[in-house]
């Protein structure tokens, strides 16, 4: 249903580096770079699974994060991760990088019997998760 999701962050750099780090467990990485030059307004980094950059189904940035003023509240943006142990190996690998615990790896029946997921503060204080659907 989405194609791609944006962010604006208040310092690239780090936010770069807080994700590339955080979303590394989950198997996105950095696909795209686009310059301040080329955009017209600021520098914007796309992350996605690898894959040539080319082929519309892997390789193509679906989070984007670019400088701008982040907005006035919170964004909740949940990453699909493929097992359990990728959603803990996340939320480790996000704290590490910086971000602050919102939420441990665990199940979230409220949700569903398998919502596995854990939740974490980004530098600029958005909801980042990572949720297993899967049974364990």
């Amino acid at each position: 249903m989405i194609d791609h999701l944006g962010l604006a962050v208040s310092d690239i750099a780090r936010a770069t580096e807080f994700f590339a780090k955080a979303l590394a467990p989950l198997g996105y990485g950095i696909v795209m770079e686009v310059s301040a030059e080329q955009t017209g307004h600021g520098a914007a980094i796309g992350f996605g699974p690898p894959g040539a950059a080319d082929d519309f189904q892997s390789g193509k940035p679906s989070f984007w994060i670019g400088e701008g003023e982040p907005l006035a509240g919170h964004i909740h943006v949940a990453f699909l991760a493929p097992s359990r142990a990728a959603v803990d190996a996340f939320y480790r690998a996000a704290l590490a990088a910086g971000g602050k615990d919102n939420g441990k790896p665990g199940l979230r029946p409220q949700y569903h019997a398998n919502y596995y997921g854990a939740f974490v503060l980004d530098p600029d204080g958005n909801n980042i998760e990572a949720v297993c659907h899967a049974p364990a």
